[in-house]
């Protein structure tokens, strides 16, 4: 393994020898050991005697992963080759990202969530449960080395399937793999966590092979004090580490991140980065059809942490380009369950009332985009097909080039389809989505759909915030990401209806998104960092490199 610029010879090496290290995925190669690394690390005779490169290695895992009978099995697979050896597997997803990362992330790991009790075959992280109160900390000193990037889960609303319980573990180790691939953070000092309080899964509170905690969900006071207690111990045990939350619902989302982000370095990928890599995209989007952020009304279709979030980024760069707060704010319209939400309406929580405008009442999607008469439709809804045909022609009567995205994972959940949206529009959508679908051949062009996968952003920004050892997050780290990603889209991408840039290119993104997220940390007066430091060198020596140019011929002992 290398790491970025650093001298291999300076390099970490293993303690372990033998069959100790072959069983451990941080320094096992495998059939990659050369003939000298056997010999000095007592290996010969445990290995077949051929020495292999990387890249066969590679042809081997690629070659058994399409004899699968389908993705979940994928799925399996790889995190097989995760636990087995971590280097393989990181080049492995670098360098196929668009074929695996659908297989280690969304769509497939929400299948892999619904039957973790089933596939569980190696325990990652940590299991931080309610039986643990008031012994967090110990708990926490379990964890064998540091950390820089945690993933912290409770499992109460992941992706599109609702409250997953202790099953849903296997997001933020699919998330901590992406911070990995695309950003280059060491895998070492990654760490996923289970919140586990609960569920209110009667299939999973009834299932003799669910892994949690077999308990309705802590509330309240309850789980606030333990979860003030877990971050407390990863902040005393990771100081210098950044904490991201994943997939907790609306109410503990946004009320845990305004406790919290003033005092660690703590963001809600959910919230934070679903707003930016959106916003960017919707940004691209506009320069396609020549119209300025600040002459576009968005609709969004549903109103929990992803709309809200992608609003707050809207009305954050509307008010950094000069515009007051509140005509920012009238720039962004809202429809849930009971129509589109407006002023004086009963029931409103504190995120929809902030979004809330004087308007008479208005029952359905498509009598709702008449009202409005949006520029671009984004949808966050969780509810498949709400993006009917009537719906995708009422955009596209209202706009030359209707904008389009349907954000909800997995791609079962999506509110559309490419397709459709493509063709209900006679081929003059620019579409995004959640999850990836196809290009679209229409009308004698292909069509390429942009994904507006989270991997844009928040990978650049976990490593920024290392780079600069950001002491908070503030908005103006995600504002920069954005503006950062969306710069990063060419004419060319734009010309095939991208409005994000290919996947290959997500290391290179990373490191622009990293960039400019440490120096908004540095503007902010948050990082611990030299002000003066180059942030781009900093970033690039920070990025880890999975190969096996870096020998590991060291014996303990032995320099």
């Amino acid at each position: 393994m290398t790491r970025g610029g650093r001298d291999p010879e300076n390099a970490p090496r293993p303690s372990a020898r033998g069959v100790q290290l072959l069983q451990d995925p941080r320094w096992n190669r495998g059939t990659g050991f050369t003939h000298e690394e056997r010999t000095a690390l007592a290996l010969e005779g445990l290995l077949p005697p051929r020495v292999q490169s990387i890249q066969q290695q590679l042809d081997r895992v690629l070659d058994n992963l399409r004899r699968k009978p389908d993705d979940l099995e994928r799925y399996i697979g790889l995190i097989a080759l995760q636990d087995r050896n971590e280097t393989l597997f990181y080049r492995l997803v670098i360098d196929h990202l668009p074929q695996i990362m659908p297989l280690i992330y969304t769509p497939t790991v929400g299948a892999a969530c619904e039957a973790f009790g089933s596939i569980f075959r190696r325990p990652r992280g940590l299991y931080i449960s309610a039986l643990h109160r008031g012994r967090i900390r110990e708990v926490v000193a379990n964890w064998p080395g540091e950390a820089r990037m945690i993933v912290v889960t409770d499992g109460e609303r992941i992706l599109g399937l609702g409250d997953l319980g202790a099953d849903g573990m296997g997001i933020p180790i699919g998330k901590l793999s992406l911070y990995t691939a695309a950003a280059g953070i060491d895998p070492h000092g990654c760490l996923p966590i289970m919140f586990d309080v609960g569920t209110e899964s009667d299939r999973r509170l009834g299932d003799p092979l669910y892994l949690g905690i077999a308990r309705r969900r802590l509330r309240g006071d309850e789980y606030d004090e333990l979860f003030e207690e877990l971050v407390t111990a990863l902040s005393e045990r990771f100081p210098t580490a950044v904490i991201q939350m994943e997939d907790f619902a609306r109410g503990n989302a946004f009320r845990l991140l305004d406790r919290y982000r003033g005092r660690l370095c703590l963001f809600n990928d959910d919230i934070q980065g679903t707003g930016s890599v959106v916003a960017a995209g919707l940004g691209s989007a506009l320069r396609i059809v020549g119209r300025d952020l600040t002459d576009c009304r968005v609709l969004f279709v549903g109103a929990g942490e992803a709309a809200t979030g992608t609003a707050d980024t809207i009305v954050a760069m509307l008010v950094a380009g000069g515009m007051d707060e509140s005509e920012a704010r009238r720039r962004c319209w809202f429809v849930d369950s009971q129509g589109l939400v407006i002023a004086g309406r009963a029931g409103l929580n504190a995120e929809k009332r902030r979004y809330a405008q004087p308007h008479p009442p208005v029952h359905g999607l498509e009598a709702a985009i008449q009202a409005v008469r949006p520029h671009a439709l984004l949808g966050a809804s969780g509810t498949p097909g709400i993006f009917s045909r009537t719906a995708v022609e009422s955009m596209a009567m209202l706009n030359e080039r209707p904008i389009v995205f349907a954000l909800s994972n997995p791609t079962s959940k999506a509110e559309c389809t490419a397709e459709q949206a493509y063709s209900w529009s006679g081929g003059r959508a620019i579409f995004a989505s959640g999850s990836p679908f196809d290009p679209v051949r229409i009308g004698g062009r292909t069509l390429v759909p942009g994904q507006a996968n989270n991997a844009y952003v928040f990978p650049g920004v976990g490593l920024g915030l290392i780079a600069s050892a950001a002491r908070t997050v503030p908005d103006a780290c995600f504002l920069a990401a954005t503006r950062a990603l969306s710069d990063m889209t060419t004419e060319e991408d734009r010309a095939q209806g991208r409005v994000f840039p290919p996947l290959e290119r997500i290391r290179e993104v990373s490191r622009r998104v990293a960039a400019a997220t440490a120096e908004a940390a540095i503007a902010a007066g948050v990082a611990g960092c030299d002000p003066g430091m180059d942030v781009d060198a900093c970033v690039r020596d920070l990025m880890w490199e999975p190969s096996y140019d870096c020998p590991l011929t060291w014996v303990p002992g032995v320099r």
